[in-house]
């Protein structure tokens, strides 16, 4: 039996050739095996056949066929959700660390698509980010905790997406980072793209998407700042790629940040921790606002004993 998903291709998300951009919806695990498929005609760019190197359109409709070897089939699974917000279009989740937004080809159990499955089936989430990201507006990395935000029908999908894009929904992370910095407040704004060297990791590049990320100190210690990011744009990796350009990578980043600190975290010190919306239903601003997660704590307590 064949399996299909289907993906819409977002205006962030185009101008990138086609292997590329299904490496990052992450079907499949090498971008090798990605143009095996498209070559052996199992990938349509809007029911037609297209070559690797197409590149890929704004509301392009991509669908990927799977045979029984590689199709990746998501279940629902009894997985508690720590819902901060909820009305009938939308819900937010706090996030917790190790666990990924949405299943891979790697891991189809775990993740916060099996659990949002469960509780609310296909029929209750939005599809407008293929079969494989029900519900899925935005997404954390698998390290990141934190508010992220889901939706319950297309609609719903459409109207958070589109203040992402205008910039009126406000997200804010809580990180500390190696150094110090002149100023206490600014604006890192360098493009972001995949890595070439190494498809993980993105980095700056210069051809990459436009990516803004702006910086409140909130307290500073010897050698490390704690910090508070405002993300104007959204890339893979945004913030960790962007502290780590300039030399003040996220503490504990495996990815980005080589040097080992002495406390040890799930993985890097950063949370998504405050969120501002305008809910579908009446027009509200929704503000919501989370502790800090255990890493946070734990780092800060170390710091904080050494002043």
């Amino acid at each position: 039996m064949t399996k299909h998903y289907i993906f819409n291709v977002r205006d962030f998300e185009e101008n990138k050739r086609l292997d590329l951009y299904l490496l990052e919806q992450d079907i499949l695990s090498s971008r090798s095996q990605i143009q095996n498929l498209i070559k052996k005609n199992q990938v349509y760019v809007n029911d037609n056949i297209e070559k690797v190197s197409y590149i890929v359109k704004k509301n392009d409709k991509i669908t990927v066929l799977l045979n029984n070897e590689t199709a990746l089939i998501i279940k629902g699974e009894n997985i508690p959700l720590d819902i901060v917000y909820e009305d009938n279009d939308i819900l937010v989740i706090n996030k917790p660390k190790n666990m990924l937004t949405h299943p891979t080809l790697k891991e189809t159990t775990g993740t916060l698509v099996n659990a949002l499955l469960y509780k609310y089936g296909y029929e209750g989430l939005s599809d407008l980010n293929g079969s494989m990201r029900p519900g899925i507006v935005h997404r954390l990395d698998r390290n990141t905790s934190g508010l992220l935000m889901a939706a319950k029908n297309n609609n719903a999908h459409e109207f958070l997406t589109k203040q992402i894009k205008e910039k009126s929904a406000i997200r804010k992370y809580l990180a500390i980072v190696r150094g110090n910095f002149d100023n206490l407040e600014g604006v890192i704004d360098f493009p972001i793209g995949r890595s070439v060297k190494n498809p993980e990791k993105m980095t700056v590049i210069e051809n990459g998407k436009p990516s803004v990320t702006v910086y409140k100190i909130l307290e500073e210690f010897k050698g490390f700042s704690f910090i508070e990011f405002t993300l104007l744009t959204g890339r893979t990796h945004q913030i960790r790629v962007h502290t780590s350009y300039i030399n003040h990578p996220i503490v504990n980043d495996s990815l980005y940040n080589k040097e080992k600190f002495k406390v040890k975290t799930t993985e890097q010190v950063l949370q998504a921790y405050k969120l501002q919306f305008t809910a579908l239903k009446n027009n509200d601003i929704i503000k919501l606002e989370i502790n800090p997660d255990e890493d946070i704590e734990k780092v800060l307590k170390y710091l904080r004993s050494l002043k």
